[in-house]
């Protein structure tokens, strides 16, 4: 567990509370997918938030909380023996560091990659060397959670009108989809209680870069959004539902239609909290462009033509706050 002193937390990032921040937004769209419906949710959703909570997700409930459950056990482990599965490269164990320029965090991590091959590999090396961990566990859980991804993407397309309904689930399918899976936890925070009327990032805000992000996390706030008026609100937990994100990709993808979700996470003074997310990449090769389908006639492109891996490469130089799209959207003379 990551145990930090009083003096060690001017190292970190308090923000003022406010009403906003303080109460819990009921207005976040749900989709059930077993609903005929669904696909035209998903996209209103995707149009007003860039964020919605979905039920009926066919993810068995046993495959979340044997996860939690193991997730819970490492991250109590001795700091000794969580090191042994890092420092993240960027996969492995990492602490407080939030990617390399300067960026922290009330954090600790556990990043994967669920590239088949990266994740037989680097994953059963981090497994076999720290036989508390829980591999299978964590195995079954990424394969429920990417079929779910890959229906949703799909009823997306299909909600956008687009004819090929797998146009962006085959991106994530595709046995070189850079995707990966991160499991977070964020101790509770007693010294909170000394900072009245402040909270601690545990997460600073930021968006996804890839095409989308499946969360969930155990029963303790902490996640907020940011609204398209700028105001920042409280997500109520959800043990057992998923959060789906737009990322920056898919706001490329459908040309600025869908907008890519602002977030963050607060630490919590007393309650620890553990999520899970499934972030879907294409392909390092993969052109990432407006779908040509989506662009209506005389309307121009955004943005500009890239790979995913440029994109990537831009957005680890980047800090989390940094508006990563901005280098790649178009001016009215390209």
């Amino acid at each position: 567990m990551v145990v930090v002193s009083q003096p060690a937390l001017d190292h970190f990032s308090p923000i003022k509370s406010c009403r906003p921040t303080s109460s819990l937004f009921n207005g976040i769209p749900m989709v059930d997918l077993s609903h005929p419906e669904a696909s035209s949710s998903i996209v209103k959703a995707c149009e007003d938030f860039g964020f919605f909570k979905v039920v009926n997700h066919g993810v068995p409930m046993e495959f979340i909380t044997r996860l939690e459950s193991e997730a819970l056990n490492f991250f109590n482990l001795p700091q000794s023996e969580k090191d042994r599965a890092g420092p993240p490269d960027p996969f492995g164990y990492g602490s407080k560091r939030i990617g390399p320029n300067g960026d922290v965090g009330w954090i600790e991590y556990l990043l994967l990659n669920t590239n088949p091959d990266v994740f037989s590999e680097k994953s059963r090396f981090i497994f076999r060397e720290n036989p508390q961990f829980f591999w299978s566990a964590v195995e079954n859980y990424v394969a429920a959670v990417k079929k779910m991804a890959f229906e949703i993407v799909e009823l997306m397309a299909e909600g956008l009108g687009i004819e090929d309904r797998k146009v962006m689930s085959k991106l994530l399918r595709d046995e070189k989809s850079d995707s990966c899976f991160r499991m977070n936890h964020y101790p509770p925070c007693p010294e909170l209680q000394a900072l009245s009327g402040r909270n601690l990032i545990g997460f600073g805000e930021h968006t996804d870069p890839q095409i989308i992000s499946v969360l969930r996390s155990n029963n303790t706030s902490g996640l907020q959004i940011c609204l398209r008026d700028g105001t920042w609100v409280s997500v109520p937990s959800d043990h057992s539902s998923f959060f789906i994100n737009v990322g920056d990709s898919l706001q490329v993808m459908t040309n600025g239609r869908f907008k890519s979700l602002k977030h963050r996470v607060l630490a919590d003074p007393r309650k620890s909290r553990i999520s899970m997310i499934y972030f879907g990449g294409p392909p390092l090769s993969e052109k990432i462009a407006p779908l040509p389908c989506l662009v209506a006639k005389g309307e121009e492109s955004l943005y500009k033509e890239f790979t995913w891996w440029e994109y990537k490469k831009s957005a680890y130089k980047s800090r989390l706050a940094d508006n990563r799209l901005g280098l790649f959207e178009k001016t009215p003379s390209q």
